[in-house]
């Protein structure tokens, strides 16, 4: 399934990717809730969002550095257990903004050794010509987990607008709890002899010679801005139920279907990439976002609103995968990890920039502003993106 890896090893990896974004993808939209239940105004939601990208920023390069040398479950087992305390954290304090605020800033953190460590395992055992199906699968995996969270909450939430946080934070608490056991069904030495193939100046200036590399500043670039709308959609899809008067359990079936559709794309991504092209197909998923994203701003019916987020799940789950696949294929055997950090450095940076200034929308044109904005955001990668080499 995942080059060198067992049967075993590769179910619990996949398992602890769809995991890590379940518990992710359940805990910030009930810290949504929670402030609303709090009455925060609109710009403090911005920074709710941003907040989960501020460690993450800081630690990030560091941690590619650290699972290259000490491994990948380390790292991950580190990471899960910063969640479980998170979790809990939030279900015993999570009660001002403050506390949120906090709490989302250390899932951040958690969920950054938890991806870092996924993402080396793929990259040091999958064979190149194989990388953006693995890469593909992983992400399906984690597509699952996104799709699986906010199903959480429509089952808790019911029919209600606002549901009971109390009870979301306490299930996130129980699946971070297995989500730290199953750490310990991947395989302790899965790339135990890639890492040791870093040489004395190997590690030194990686970071600044893959930013050399032409197009790479502007492909991660893109990779920042993709992640950073679905940040923006999990966090603000919740205010633009509010505002439009859908209950919980309706705006958390549309951030599943969302989910559901980007794991459709990431199923079928090696097939798609090897017909048309990384470049291409990049290019392609990025229009289709600026659609989705521009028609959700506009006032419509729930029913539609469903299509529109299958949509926007079709466009947002291509890009991911394909720059992750596209800078391992470049970095040097045990560089991996350093390299997919440095992506995940820029990812941040465009989650702690773009909330904060899209989020100030928020205060003048309400949630449906906040997409349009992020479908301008989208629709100008595409400019970023000519001259680009994806391909390799």
């Amino acid at each position: 399934m995942i080059g060198e890896l067992g049967r075993r090893s590769a179910t619990a990896l996949l398992t602890h990717s769809a995991l890590i974004q379940a518990v992710t993808f359940l805990v910030r939209p009930a810290a949504t809730y929670r402030a609303l239940e709090l009455d925060v105004p609109g710009y403090a939601l911005g920074l709710l969002a941003a907040s989960y990208a501020v460690f993450p920023l800081l630690l990030a390069v560091p941690t590619g550095g650290l699972v290259d040398r000490l491994g990948e479950r380390r790292l991950m087992a580190v990471g899960s257990a910063v969640v479980l305390a998170c979790s809990a954290f939030l279900f015993l304090w999570g009660s001002s903004i403050v506390a949120l605020i906090i709490g989302t800033a250390f899932l951040g953190a958690g969920q950054l050794a938890c991806v870092v460590g996924q993402q080396a395992v793929v990259a040091n055992n999958a064979a190149s010509s194989r990388m953006d199906s693995a890469f593909g699968y992983l992400t399906f995996a984690a597509s699952l987990g996104q799709a699986l969270g906010p199903l959480a909450i429509s089952l808790v939430g019911g029919a209600s607008v606002r549901p009971d946080t109390q009870a979301i934070f306490f299930l996130a608490v129980c699946m971070s709890l297995v989500l730290f056991v199953t750490t310990f069904g991947v395989s302790a030495k899965v790339s135990g002899g890639k890492r040791k193939a870093i040489t004395g100046d190997g590690g030194n200036g990686s970071a600044v010679s893959l930013l050399k590399t032409p197009g790479v500043a502007r492909a991660l670039a893109t990779s920042a801005t993709v992640l950073a709308v679905v940040d923006l959609t999990m966090v603000y899809l919740p205010a633009l139920g509010a505002e439009r008067g859908l209950t919980a359990g309706t705006v958390g079936l549309m951030l599943t279907t969302r989910a559901v559709f980007s794991m459709v794309s990431r199923l079928m991504l090696g097939q798609m990439s090897r017909k048309l092209g990384r470049m291409r197909l990049l290019v392609f998923s990025l229009a289709l976002s600026t659609v989705a994203l521009s028609a959700a701003a506009i006032p419509m019916p729930a029913w539609l609103l469903f299509v529109v987020m299958a949509v926007l799940g079709l466009g947002l789950g291509i890009g991911q995968p394909l720059t992750m696949s596209w800078l391992s294929a470049q970095a040097p055997a045990g560089q991996r990890g350093r390299a997919l950090a440095l992506r995940l450095a820029g990812n941040r940076v465009g989650q702690v920039v773009l909330p904060s200034a899209i989020g100030v929308v928020a205060a003048g044109l309400g949630a449906g502003g906040v997409f349009l904005a992020s479908a301008v955001v989208v629709g100008g990668t595409l400019l970023l993106l000519r001259g680009v080499r994806l391909d390799g």
